[in-house]
């Protein structure tokens, strides 16, 4: 197979923390031309393999999901930097908080027991909302238990370290719960998992030149949480954005709750111009069927930037063709522009490709075909970036097609 400039596929990072020059080298390792190799004889895949020998730079259609989370510890600083090294331009934190109500990088205020060894510290553990219960045999429950970051203090919070997504639901001992790597994933990197605080990250991402795009994400905890409500947590957000040196041009504030996006328009205009919806009412609203009229109440509302699943915005033609979705089409009409989530989070596409791909399910039948899918989103849909686990396959697709 042929390599693409530096073999290392989990390089952590070897560019220097430097002002941003124009085109900044991005290290991709072999996993692009693996998905390309795998693909059907097609133009697309002739075009994507005459790019083999590069340069490659980093690409602002490449979005950082979680960093690199298919093989890192997800929101880690050792993450963060293998995704900035594979030429994502815009790097996530999902932003949450602690007890003390400090703002710190998690997927969800309650996954620290997936996600961290915080059930490796016994004094901190029992202080989980559901402490550690073993699984149960006879009756075939599950081991219960969930930690939330609320329920540490920030001091307590740094003490943790990040550990690959997953648990072992039929687990009798915390030690087994931990052990719940999915088998396409890998442990190899998880031995540090710096853990960060949102701001901590703004000021990497602002170090290494690379842009921001943080998710508000809902509280577990009812809100408001003492004296802080849902506006102060928005505008916390911001704040610490303006204190890490970032122009609203260098910021995709996200977030699926419409009210904090509202929130955003009425007090953070100039931050609310490129702020994105994250549209979950592809899949929480069972009646739910996209509508120019729907399409429109979101940008009348101040909406720019709307962010489905991927599947939302594709569809199979008579023909079997991948195509884009007439979600697609509504949200252009609209004057929406357009962010898929989430590229490398499903695991070998054999079977499908599960949940990501479910509308276009009878074409995919290798990993391979993950490029395919790539080019509908970015030909066809047009959309302005792509979230991927695996940063690299989106910066060398960017690269190939001068986007």
């Amino acid at each position: 197979m042929k390599s693409i400039l530096m073999s290392g596929i989990a390089v952590l990072i070897a560019v220097s923390p430097i002002a941003v020059a124009k085109e900044q080298p991005a290290q991709l390792g072999p996993r692009p031309l693996y998905l390309i190799d795998d693909m059907q004889d097609s133009p697309l895949k002739e075009k994507l393999h005459s790019c083999s020998s590069g340069p490659f730079y980093r690409s602002d259609f490449s979005i950082g999901h979680r960093g690199a989370a298919m093989q890192f510890p997800e929101h880690t600083k050792e993450s963060y930097l293998a995704a900035i090294a594979m030429g994502a331009g815009v790097l996530e934190c999902d932003v949450t908080f602690t007890k003390d109500k400090q703002l710190v990088c998690r997927h969800s205020q309650s996954d620290l027991h997936t996600t961290t060894d915080v059930l490796a510290h016994p004094e901190l553990a029992k202080k989980c909302s559901i402490p550690f219960t073993p699984a149960d045999p006879k009756t075939g429950q599950d081991a219960k238990v969930e930690c939330r970051t609320s329920d540490f203090t920030l001091a307590e919070f740094r003490t943790l370290k990040g550990k690959m997504d997953g648990a072992n639901p039929k687990a009798k001992t915390v030690e087994e719960y931990m052990q719940g790597t999915p088998e396409w994933r890998t442990d190899l990197y998880s031995q540090t998992g710096t853990l960060m605080t949102h701001a901590e990250s703004a000021a990497l991402f602002k170090q290494y030149g690379v842009k921001a795009t943080p998710e508000l994400k809902s509280a577990k905890v009812p809100m408001p949480y003492g004296d802080f409500s849902q506006e102060k947590y928005a505008q916390k957000l911001i704040d610490e954005l303006k204190q890490a040196g970032f122009s609203p041009k260098e910021t995709f504030v996200q977030s699926f709750n419409l009210e904090d996006i509202k929130y955003w328009v009425k007090n953070e205009p100039l931050f609310a111009q490129q702020a994105v919806f994250l549209d979950n009412r592809v899949y929480e609203q069972k009646d739910f069927t996209a509508t120019l009229d729907n399409m429109k109440t979101l940008s009348n509302q101040g909406v720019k930037i709307i962010a489905p699943p991927i599947y939302a915005l594709l569809q199979l033609d008579k023909e079997n063709n991948i195509v884009q979705s007439e979600y697609a089409k509504l949200a252009k009409q609209a004057k929406l522009d357009i962010i898929a989530w989430t590229l490398e989070r499903s695991g070998p596409l054999a079977q499908g490709g599960g949940w990501y791909y479910q509308t276009v399910t009878d074409q995919i039948k290798k990993d391979g075909d993950m490029m395919r899918v790539l080019d509908v989103l970015a030909q066809d849909v047009g959309v302005i970036g792509v979230f991927s686990d695996w940063p690299s396959t989106v910066t060398y697709y960017a690269n190939c097609m001068n986007i």
